[in-house]
């Protein structure tokens, strides 16, 4: 689909009634007029393909054409995946539990799939010593109907399970303990990094990676009022402050006050080591962003995501200079 189709297709989509909440935040933010801003986001979308989310949180109004052309709009990722994704291969990613089974080398935890013929015996033996679980749909994005279920509800097998089908979980796994690193920028999530692999024409390897950190609630994902900074891919350590879908900066973290900016992953080098050889299992799916926990013994996969959010790496606080994260696409894959 070209421009002016993408334009035209979320013409006839668009949620007007958040569009409308959106540009009233833009106008506070930017202190410019609707006068100024309409003809301008128009213009974003029919050039960039930027819907009014990629306006908002890339701040397009505070960028010249040469800064937004480095910006990955919703239009450009959506073209990146189709090139790069084949659909036939999705449910690799999609299906949570056929995730775990295809990349069970690195996927270091205890899980049972949720259904009609589940035997009650291997959930109650999922559940044997354990104060808590988390229970996930089994296809869904963005942290929606994950729930974390402690003894008290298992308390009754058969009716825990009944209890997980009607809630529509569709995967139990056992919880995922990070390291104490990682528990010091937030203790009621665990933070994961975002490692994008991009297996690109031009060369092959990890094309950006991002620190997802909570902000008091169990996810750390952004749709949740988590926030996310940039890592450094050589060194591991966040280059950038956190930001969040709203555009709040944090230097240090509001709870607990640790410091955003120079703190250094654990494990590194043995977190992509283990997303380059997960790309090559699914080589199918050329781009995919894998969700990595830290952990005391190293790093384990969360999930994979089969068509990433282009939300994160287009934060405005993470590129001050203006220049987005296009040119890093660049070195692996002709964009045009």
């Amino acid at each position: 689909m070209g421009k002016v189709g993408f334009f035209l297709n979320r013409l006839v989509k668009m949620d007007y009634k958040r569009l409308s909440r959106t540009l009233k935040e833009i106008r506070t933010k930017s202190g410019k007029s609707y006068l100024v801003l309409l003809p301008d986001m128009l213009t974003c979308a029919i050039r960039y393909n930027a819907g009014y989310m990629d306006y908002k949180i890339a701040e397009m109004w505070n960028l010249n054409s040469a800064q937004r052309k480095t910006v990955i709009t919703r239009g450009i990722s959506n073209s990146i995946v189709r090139r790069m994704n084949d659909k036939a291969y999705w449910h690799f990613f999609d299906d949570k539990c056929q995730f775990n089974e295809t990349f069970r080398e690195w996927v270091n935890r205890s899980w049972l799939k949720i259904s009609p013929e589940t035997d009650v015996d291997d959930l109650k033996r999922l559940t044997e010593g354990r104060e808590a679980l988390i229970g996930k749909p089994l296809e869904g994005s963005s942290g929606q109907g994950i729930q974390k279920y402690t003894s008290s509800d298992w308390q009754d097998p058969q009716a825990f399970l009944k209890r997980l089908i009607k809630e529509d979980i569709g995967i139990l796994e056992e919880m995922v303990i990070q390291h104490p690193d990682m528990a010091s920028l937030c203790p009621t999530s665990v933070n994961t990094c975002r490692i994008a692999t991009l297996l690109g024409d031009k060369k092959q390897g990890i094309v950006y990676a991002f620190l997802r950190i909570g902000n008091g609630k169990v996810m750390d994902n952004v749709d949740c009022g988590g926030m996310a900074a940039r890592i450094d891919l050589d060194s591991g350590t966040l280059l950038t402050v956190g930001a969040d879908k709203a555009g709040n900066r944090y230097a240090k973290h509001p709870i607990t006050g640790t410091d955003i900016v120079g703190f250094k992953i654990p494990y590194w080098e043995e977190a992509k080591e283990m997303c380059l050889k997960a790309a090559q299992i699914v080589p199918q799916l050329r781009f995919v962003a894998w969700d990595v926990a830290i952990t005391e013994q190293g790093p384990t996969f969360i999930e994979g995501n089969s068509f990433p959010s282009h939300a994160v790496p287009q934060f405005a606080a993470h590129y001050p200079d203006g220049i987005g994260i296009l040119p890093e696409f660049e070195k692996y894959m002709d964009l045009a």
